[in-house]
């Protein structure tokens, strides 16, 4: 099968265009023929070697974590699926794959594709989708009347996050630039801070939860819109003992990573809030769930640019230039 490979970690380091074997089948999972793969700034960083304490990926490695496409075969085990269903997937850490014709998932993992979207649509939900409902359902537990700040709300996370947070009833607060002021409104955003123009450290204040995207500095200074009992989620870092402990890491990486979590778990602390660090994990039946608010309306995909899968390095660099609306895609059709 064709598919994208990173021979080496590096800032420099490419993808290259290979001729690969289709994924062995596991008993418990589901061999897809990739119609879209979603494309993610974590792409970028695991090429990066950003998380090889994290993730040992072997090399050479098939990048893309965002997938939708049709069942081709199925495990002995697999009870759920068939050949020839329309699915979509966020594949699980250690299963990576999507940058290519073929790739292999667990069924737990899997869900049938929303099904008024597109594959490239459906494609461009699973890791931004999984990411705003394990930060604010299954972590802050959002509630209706609660007041939440997701940064960055014209980017992948932040547009489905803000519709997410509006459904459950909270209101919403937002960062984004001039020019896309019109695209967070239409999703839901109550308020919207250009951060051109004001600083939402100013103009904000008595938030139950912030999630953050971007830099130390935002991270640091999201704490001052927190009211006493707040939440501080952060899906950029740094991570922290916490999520060290929940991914079996040693006590020296369970060190390292209180160390770098201590600053702002200090100040988060004397604030009377809580910082935690959120790394999204694969799961079939959030997905499902998610499908379900896709189907009846809820929230739709926002789509920046769809690629031809031979760009698909051209897509990653769009993405890492920061200023794509919504997701970027590459089809395989």
């Amino acid at each position: 099968m064709k598919a994208f490979v990173l021979d080496r970690y590096g800032k420099m380091s490419g993808l290259r265009l290979a001729d690969m074997p289709t994924p062995e089948l596991r008993d418990d999972e589901v061999l897809v023929q990739v119609h879209a793969a979603g494309v993610n700034l974590l792409d970028s960083k695991i090429r990066n070697g950003e998380f090889k304490l994290i993730l040992r990926y072997g090399l050479p490695l098939i990048l893309g974590h965002d997938v939708a496409g049709i069942v081709a075969r199925v495990g002995p085990r697999v009870r759920r699926f068939k050949p020839g269903d329309e699915v979509y997937a966020r594949p699980a850490d250690g299963r990576i794959g999507a940058f290519a014709e073929f790739i292999a998932i667990k069924e737990c993992d899997v869900a049938v594709k929303p099904k008024a979207l597109t594959m490239e649509e459906a494609a461009a939900i699973p890791l931004v989708g999984l990411t705003a409902w394990q930060a604010l359902i299954e972590r802050a537990h959002l509630q209706k009347g609660q007041r939440v700040l997701i940064h960055a709300g014209s980017g992948g996370v932040g547009t489905f996050a803000i519709q997410l947070a509006k459904h459950v009833g909270a209101t919403v607060a937002t960062t984004t630039s001039t020019a896309n002021v019109d695209l967070v409104r239409s999703l839901g955003a109550d308020i919207v801070i250009d951060y051109k123009k004001e600083d939402f450290a100013h103009a904000l204040r008595d938030y139950d939860v912030v999630l953050n995207s971007l830099d130390k500095a935002t991270l640091e200074r999201s704490l001052r819109v927190l009211k006493p009992g707040g939440q501080l989620i952060s899906i950029s870092g740094p991570p922290d003992a916490a999520f060290a402990r929940g991914i079996g890491a040693s006590w020296v990486l369970r060190t390292i990573m209180g160390v770098l979590s201590y600053g702002i778990s200090a100040k988060a602390a004397r604030r009377q809030a809580q910082y935690s660090f959120l790394f999204m994990r694969a799961d079939g039946e959030q997905l499902t769930m998610i499908t379900s608010l896709i189907d009846d309306g809820t929230i739709r995909p926002v789509v920046d640019r769809v690629f031809p899968f031979a760009s698909t390095k051209e897509a990653m660099a769009y993405v890492e230039a920061g200023r794509a609306r919504g997701k970027v895609v590459v089809s395989l059709r």
